[in-house]
């Protein structure tokens, strides 16, 4: 039996301190090309900044179906990540689609081996453009002339930049206030008055109209296509072939469990939404229905094609140069999610 060690909530500070990613390989060195290897050897280790899903794969019963020991840290988001991946104390990660695309320009490369999107995306936005008290914006040509909050790096800026491609503006036509897209950074400038719109996501927008919205604040749709959610991990790590067969094991599971919360709408609410986001259940519920439906292409070829569209459209904002998105992407993965999710179905671990 393999042992399977649960740090649940473990800060982030300790997370860079762990001994489990080490400086050399642990495991025989796996060539880029070579087919992933079946078995995990015992007493492999895997650090996972994946928070949310680390609660569906406990509340599920998943995890007990990994073949591994798994550590969780408390990481999320594209600078966090990076920066455990660069101290090598993080083997996988858990972000959206710019941060990928990120650590590449900057001399961290990463592989993408996972992929998630949403059913009816336009309808079930990731992002809505928040408006600050008094500000009178309706639409996206509305844009013109304002100030925006702006996180390079980050999938918010990305899609700050999409949206004024989108909206025929170019750089110069608004004013980007460069800040970190970290916790309620956004929602406080907005109400600070230190910016007139910026991207917040799905649990800062009912917590943003609660707060603000008697005060004139407002949110408009972007109208722009914002669901990838994706694992990775950097090439090194998956050049170890111990934790290469460890992060395949986690991917097969890795939709299995999502869709785990899905089909336990009231357990899940009050495990992650209530217990860890501190909000209330009626929030909770308006967020998990704003999240509408996963869906876990078997096939990454579009999404893969939009990742293109976007690098495009950032290269050309940020003056980096443009990647190949196909490049980007581990498809010896590819098949993995959609393999779990025929196994365990939505019902957890048998």
């Amino acid at each position: 039996m393999t042992r399977r060690t649960l740090v649940a909530g473990a800060p982030a500070v300790a997370a860079l301190a762990l001994a489990a990613c080490s400086e050399e390989p642990s495991g025989p060195v796996l060539a880029a090309d070579a087919a992933l290897p079946t078995e995990v050897p015992e007493g492999t280790v895997l650090v996972v900044g994946d928070p949310q899903n680390q609660i569906a794969y406990e509340l599920s019963g998943l995890v007990k179906e990994l073949p591994f020991t798994v550590e969780w840290a408390n990481i999320s988001g594209g600078p966090k990540t990076a920066e455990a991946f660069r101290a090598k104390s993080l083997d996988i990660g858990s972000v959206a689609d710019i941060p990928p695309i990120h650590t590449n320009w900057t001399g961290l490369p990463t592989k993408i081996v996972a992929a998630s999107y949403r059913v009816d995306p336009l309808e079930h936005p990731i992002y809505d453009l928040g408006v600050a008290p008094g500000v009178d914006v309706k639409s996206l040509e509305d844009l013109a002339g304002k100030r925006i909050a702006y996180s390079p790096g980050q999938a918010q800026g990305a899609l700050i930049l999409r949206v004024l491609d989108a909206a025929g503006l170019a750089q110069d036509d608004v004013e980007l206030v460069e800040l970190p897209s970290t916790g309620d950074t956004y929602s406080n400038a907005l109400a600070g008055g230190e910016v007139d719109i910026a991207p917040i996501g799905d649990s800062q927008v009912k917590s943003y109209l609660n707060k603000y919205g008697p005060d004139g604040g407002t949110t408009i749709p972007h109208g722009i296509r914002d669901d990838p959610w994706l694992l990775y991990a950097p090439t090194e790590v998956l050049e170890d072939a111990d934790k290469a067969a460890a992060i395949a094991a986690y991917v097969k599971l890795w939709g299995a469990a999502r869709l785990w919360t899905r089909a336990n709408k009231d357990a899940w609410i009050n495990a992650w939404f209530v217990e860890h986001e501190g909000l209330s259940y009626e929030d909770g519920e308006y967020l998990f229905d704003r999240q509408g439906e996963p869906d876990f292409p078997a096939d990454w070829t579009e999404g893969i094609e939009r990742h293109q569209e976007t690098i495009e459209i950032v290269a050309e904002g940020t003056g980096n140069e443009v990647l190949d998105a196909e490049d980007l992407y581990d498809r010896r993965f590819e098949p993995l999610v959609a393999e779990g999710v025929e196994e365990y179905g939505e019902a957890g671990a048998p």
